[in-house]
Formats: C-alpha cells, sequence, structure tokens
C-alpha cells in the first residue's frame, strides 16, 4: 500500500503524536496493541479508503510518534496520558470519529470513550478484558516493568509483558529472544508498561464503560485464540449499546483484513 499523509497533534504533556492519514469519507481512527506501530492497520486500510479517512496512529512511544515520559518515570503513566493522545488525534480530524481499537488498542479505546472522546462508534477487536475466564496479570506487573525499564533491562521487560500479561508459555518467549526481531521489541520495551497498565487487574469494563451510549462493535476473529472469543462475546453482553460479531479468519490473534473491512462497510460507511 502507498503510504498516506503523515500527520501530527499536540497531546496534552507535549507529546508528539503521529498518524498516518489516507483515503476520504468519515474518519476511522485505528489504534494498536501491545508491540505494534501504525504498520499493523495497513492491509485494512487499503481495503477502506474510498469509503473512509483511515487515520492510523502511532501510539506513543512507538514507530514516528515522541513520548514525554523518560524511562526512569515510566511508573508515572496512567491511561489519562493516551486518552489526552486521542483527543488530540480526533480534535485535528475534525473533532468527531468512528473508532477502532486492536487488542490492548481496544480496551484503551474504550476508555477514551468512558472519559468522553468524541466518538461517533467503537469497534473493539478481540479485546482482551479478563471476562469469562481470561486471566488478569499480577497486579504488580506494570510496577516490575517500569522497574525494568528504568534499570535499562529492556529484553527482560519484554519477556516478562510477553509472559506474565500475554501468556505466551516461557520456551516460545526464549525462543523469541534469540530471533533477530528482538531488537525491535526491545525497542518498544516502554510501552509495555503502558500496555499492562491499560489491562491491569481486574480489567473489567468500568459503570462507566458499561453505560456508555455509543453503537459499538466487538468483533473476534473465528479462528483466533477461543479464550479472546469467549471473552469478547462476554464483552458485548456488559456494554449497554454492544453487538458480538465474529469474521472469517484472523488465526493467531492477526486481524482479519477482508472480512473486517467488510463489516465496516456494511455497518460503518453510511455515517
Amino acid at each position: 500500500m502507498t503510504a498516506g499523509e503523515l500527520c501530527t497533534a499536540r497531546s496534552g504533556d507535549g507529546t508528539t503524536i503521529a498518524y498516518e492519514r489516507s483515503g476520504g469519507g468519515p474518519p476511522l481512527v485505528m489504534v494498536g496493541g501491545a508491540f505494534t506501530t501504525r504498520e499493523v492497520f495497513r492491509p485494512l486500510a487499503e481495503l477502506l479508503g474510498d469509503v473512509f479517512t483511515t487515520v492510523l496512529v502511532d501510539r506513543r512511544g512507538r514507530g514516528d510518534s515522541g513520548d514525554a515520559i523518560v524511562p526512569h518515570e515510566a511508573f508515572s503513566y496512567t491511561v489519562d496520558r493516551e486518552v489526552e493522545d486521542l483527543e488530540a488525534v480526533v480534535a485535528a480530524e475534525g473533532g468527531r470519529a468512528a473508532v477502532l481499537g486492536f487488542s490492548s488498542g481496544a480496551n484503551l479505546a474504550l476508555h477514551a470513550a468512558a472519559a468522553g472522546l468524541p466518538v461517533s462508534a467503537l469497534v473493539l477487536y478481540e479485546a482482551p478484558f479478563s471476562l469469562a475466564g481470561l486471566p488478569a496479570a499480577a497486579p504488580d506487573v506494570p510496577r516490575r516493568l517500569a522497574g525494568l525499564v528504568a534499570e535499562g533491562h529492556l529484553g527482560d521487560a519484554v519477556a516478562t509483558m510477553q509472559r506474565e500479561v500475554i501468556g505466551l508459555p516461557s520456551a516460545m518467549v526464549e525462543q523469541a529472544r534469540r530471533s533477530p526481531g528482538w531488537h525491535a521489541l526491545e525497542e518498544l520495551a516502554q510501552t509495555c508498561v503502558y500496555d499492562a497498565t491499560i489491562t491491569a487487574a481486574p480489567n473489567v469494563p468500568t459503570p462507566a464503560m458499561r453505560a456508555l451510549a455509543v453503537p459499538t462493535l466487538v468483533v473476534c476473529g473465528a479462528q483466533t485464540w477461543p479464550t479472546l472469543r469467549a471473552a469478547g462475546a462476554a464483552l458485548a453482553g456488559e456494554l449497554a449499546a454492544a453487538r458480538y460479531v465474529e469474521v472469517p479468519g484472523g488465526a493467531g490473534h492477526e486481524i482479519a483484513a477482508e472480512a473486517t473491512a467488510a463489516l465496516l462497510r456494511a455497518e460503518l460507511a453510511h455515517g
């Protein structure tokens, strides 16, 4: 896909948030999860550019975005920081938008909408809320991750995130540590603190989330992990204006781009 226009917005703490805009139509802001940049959405955006202005966000500390939080202050992160980041992007793109969040980015999108972000619709793709048996990480994980980042133990922070938050087997994590791509993950180590905080125990919808009147699609790939499908169905049952949809494909917690694009065309393109 040809890259779109690289734009920036300034968040409340001065952080520059980069995002890529392309296509035409109502804005659809896309927010990724752990270890992702805006690139995770490129296949989906390519399929939607004729009906939406796609806005692919690099969350703080990733891709072309900055981060006013320095490593030894990673413990100071709160979800409000990234709510403000999304507010800045939406304001720069006309003041109101549909928002699609993927994985922990879906949790963030729901946090932001419940905090008053002007959202016309929400799409929560495989949001890992701790429902229907999906476990929450230990409450001290964000603090421990922040300590590892402050001490410069970036690989250990990534491994801890993968084992204790994402739930990957230790053998798989150790194999990944020996791979050429590990360094790229280490560059995102500080953002592990952020995603672990967003999904921190008890990691269930708040009363404000449950009462939200924004039309919401909770989406899972039919071939994703069964625990995520069960959690997604349970999440839709918790939210006042939500509906659960499974789309074909999406093995291994990946975005099923073609099926998701077809769903969004049918459900959101009219707005």
